[in-house]
């Protein structure tokens, strides 16, 4: 019974055992309802999943079943960053344990009970249950902000190589706060327009109405949400990063009112989609514009700081240009998280700056069918690419060394690099390509991507199943782990 309830104590008490339970209902969910999707489907595999879970689905119920899925995994990526947070930034024991606590309640309810209801019948009760676990996690989200409340005296920044006040606050302090507001803010932006649903509001996908010259206060306000919340989910995981290499100097001098400006303006900007919608979009710009600037200076001084580790650990003093690239390939979850960020670029903001620019000209000219997968491809490999940063972070934290940290590290980077270049090569494809001559490009960016997703998603399993196997060890890594974690406690 003691063995049991330590190995409890691990996975709910935890950070590491909080972020695996998590990372686990996420890569189960994946799997499972991933079958459901087109390609899946064209193999058999979508029939073979609704005959042995017995799913009930209806398709005028598409849509609903989507959003409903989309939000439980959303809702489980954001408790991950929460218990990132509340275990690197500095906070009351009892607050760290509140919030933990309500979020994981809230999201395991969400989560459960959220796809019985879409995907097995329609209990109600269960759609109740959905709502109450929302409730908990938009709890967690105000104990958090109250945790992270930057003025009081207890958190000031005395040290002058970190962004600060003249009167002390820690800024980089303030940006999580700003996050934390401007997040629970956006979700009740979403909310609004979720409670009317069954009330003359009906689900729809935001891909599908794109090309609607008149959209209601309602929908503009769910598209809003989809891309606010999605904004502030890796601005979250930059400040998490931000942490993780110990960022500082001028340039997170310069950094941390950027992120607070830019959190603001562009979480502004999206509320105002709904009354001033050409306005907002310039405003959402300007937003972004000012974020930017931010990310760059932490990917350069965080791949320089990987170097000058990596060559004072090996007593080097005077290193060339090829023995630096060599040294910040050395270690792949380090360098793998802040390259995730650069190649975002190529695949996700070159992609939507074109978009944007180019809408009336070259998007509109296109057949909706088209514009529709590029608006999908382009915020899922968004999602993509955020989830990869956890992994390579987590795997990180849970200590893999050697040969395990490079096979994992590289796998992760190059399966879901592979993936996203092929997908953004097929959402744009009409740029370069007709329709009559696209086939042989169609079978092979679905091929690669198909062979990046699975590399990735058989490297996750395999790592869970090494965690969970470790769980049964009575003396496995998870034991160390909670050791550290009281140790932890007692230091704080």
């Amino acid at each position: 019974m003691n063995a049991l309830a330590r190995r409890f104590d691990y996975l709910f008490h935890s950070t590491r055992g909080l972020v695996l339970v998590a990372i686990a209902f996420i890569g189960l969910v994946t799997a499972i309802f991933g079958t459901l999707s087109g390609p899946m489907a064209d193999l058999g595999l979508k029939d073979i999943s609704v005959r042995v879970f017995g799913m009930q689905l209806v398709e005028a119920e598409r849509e609903a079943r989507i959003i409903m899925l989309y939000h439980t995994i959303a809702m489980a990526v954001i408790a991950i960053e929460t218990y990132f947070i509340t275990a690197i930034v500095p906070m009351k024991k009892s607050q760290q344990t509140n919030i933990n606590a309500a979020i994981t309640v809230g999201y395991i309810t969400s989560l459960v009970f959220g796809l019985l209801f879409a995907y097995f019948g329609r209990n109600f009760i269960f759609h109740g249950l959905f709502i109450f676990g929302q409730s908990l996690i938009f709890f967690a989200g105000l104990l958090l902000a109250k945790a992270l409340w930057p003025w009081g005296k207890d958190y000031r920044q005395t040290n002058p190589d970190y962004a600060r006040t003249r009167g002390g606050i820690d800024l980089e302090r303030a940006a999580f706060f700003t996050m934390a507001v401007c997040t629970l803010g956006s979700a009740l932006f979403g909310a609004i327009p979720g409670s009317m649903f069954g009330n003359g509001f009906e689900s729809f996908l935001a891909e599908d109405v794109v090309r609607e010259p008149h959209k209601t206060a309602l929908q503009l306000s769910v598209i809003g949400h989809l891309h606010i919340m999605l904004t502030l989910i890796a601005v979250a995981l930059s400040l998490i990063l931000v942490r993780w290499v110990d960022f500082k100097g001028w340039m997170h001098k310069v950094s941390m009112p950027l992120i607070i400006a830019g959190s603001i303006i562009v979480t502004l900007g999206v509320w105002l989609v709904v009354p001033f919608e050409e306005i907002a979009h310039i405003i959402i710009y300007v937003g972004s514009v000012v974020v930017m600037p931010a990310a760059l200076l932490l990917v350069i001084y965080a791949w320089r700081k990987f170097i000058r580790d990596r060559f004072a650990s090996l007593n080097i003093k005077k290193w060339g240009f090829w023995q630096g690239v060599g040294a910040l390939l050395h270690d792949p979850l380090k360098f793998g998280a802040f390259w995730q960020m650069v190649y975002m670029n190529f695949v996700v903001t070159f992609v939507g700056i074109f978009m944007a620019i180019r809408l009336d000209k070259v998007m509109r000219m296109m057949p909706l069918r088209e514009e529709r997968i590029t608006l999908t491809g382009h915020w899922h490999i968004l999602a993509g690419i955020i989830a990869t940063i956890i992994l390579l972070y987590y795997a990180d934290l849970s200590g893999l060394k050697g040969r395990v940290r490079q096979w994992f590290g590289w796998l992760v980077i190059a399966g879901s690099d592979l993936a996203f270049a092929a997908v953004t090569l097929f959402e744009t494809k009409r740029l370069y390509v007709t329709e009559s001559a696209q086939q042989p490009l169609v079978n092979i960016t679905m091929l690669l991507t198909d062979i990046g997703l699975i590399l990735v998603l058989l490297v996750l399993a395999t790592f869970l199943i090494y965690r969970l196997a470790d769980l049964f060890r009575s003396r496995g890594r998870w034991a160390s782990e909670l050791a550290e974690s009281r140790s932890e406690e007692v230091r704080q």
